[in-house]
């Protein structure tokens, strides 16, 4: 039986004052979103734990490109990567700009 193709969810583009583009899904499903929005995975999880590992895996589910430089990122594992040794100007970038992008298309991700 052959695969069904899946369709690619509609993006947005976002550029920061140098030009850098974030290329962001508008959508996620339901269960995505329960998982993201799920308490500590380990009780001795802090605060700041589980506030990065939600901003991980927001950007791991909604960002496809990041473009730094003229450089595109498309891969996974390397946008993760990219992302956490990204400088702090540029992670506060990338959490502002995905909590804007949540306000707009995707507020149920914010009730967490």
């Amino acid at each position: 039986m052959p695969k069904r193709k899946r369709e690619k969810s509609p993006t947005e583009v976002y550029s920061d004052a140098e030009g850098n583009q974030l290329v962001l899904r508008r959508t996620l499903s339901r269960r995505t979103i329960s998982k993201i929005s799920s308490g500590p995975a380990h009780a001795a999880d802090t605060a700041d734990d589980v506030w990065r590992r939600r901003y991980e895996m927001l950007f791991e589910h909604l960002v496809v490109d990041w473009v730094i430089a003229g450089l595109p990122l498309e891969d996974q594992a390397m946008l993760l990567g990219r992302f956490r040794m990204a400088s702090p100007a540029e992670q506060e970038w990338v959490r502002q700009t995905i909590d804007q992008h949540l306000a707009l298309f995707i507020p149920e991700a914010l009730e967490s």
